[in-house]
């Protein structure tokens, strides 16, 4: 006889995970504690990642209003973690790139995550860990833009 429960209709594991991620991510921002919103935090991660950019295309790339995007690049830029240049291939135009401080803080702000995920992931045994390890693929891909 079997004591593993039956699994859940699709809508109620689509609940339980969307409000387990969501929690997760929530704490782990708390945990970052850098004073940045998840916008900010988003917009330097992804010109590190993909910049330097005009900010119609991180407007593009964080699927956001090119006006949002244009103050979130202000906001960025007031705070040292972002610098403006002009576009080689637009006289008109700007491109946005990382500083040295953005990319110190989204190191800090990783290692800060990583140590408190890893302090928890140490209280779970081996078995539970894998089950993590396999459930965070899965969801890398099922996350992927094109299934």
């Amino acid at each position: 006889m079997s004591t593993t429960a039956p699994p859940a209709p699709t809508t109620e594991l689509a609940a339980h995970l969307r409000l387990s991620v969501t929690r997760t991510a929530r704490r782990l921002r708390q945990e970052a504690g850098t004073g940045l919103t998840p916008s900010l935090a988003s917009a330097l991660a992804t010109v590190e990642r993909h910049g330097p950019l005009a900010p119609s295309a991180l407007a593009a790339a964080e699927r956001i209003q090119r006006p949002t995007a244009t103050r979130i690049v202000g906001r960025l830029e007031a705070d040292g973690l972002l610098a403006r240049g002009p576009d080689p291939d637009d006289g008109r135009g700007c491109l946005v790139r990382i500083t040295p401080r953005g990319r110190a803080l989204l190191r800090a702000l990783r290692s800060r995550k990583t140590a408190f995920l890893a302090r928890r992931l140490e209280t779970l045994g081996p078995e539970d860990r894998a089950t993590l390890d396999r459930a965070a693929g899965l969801l890398d891909r099922l996350l992927q833009d094109t299934p």
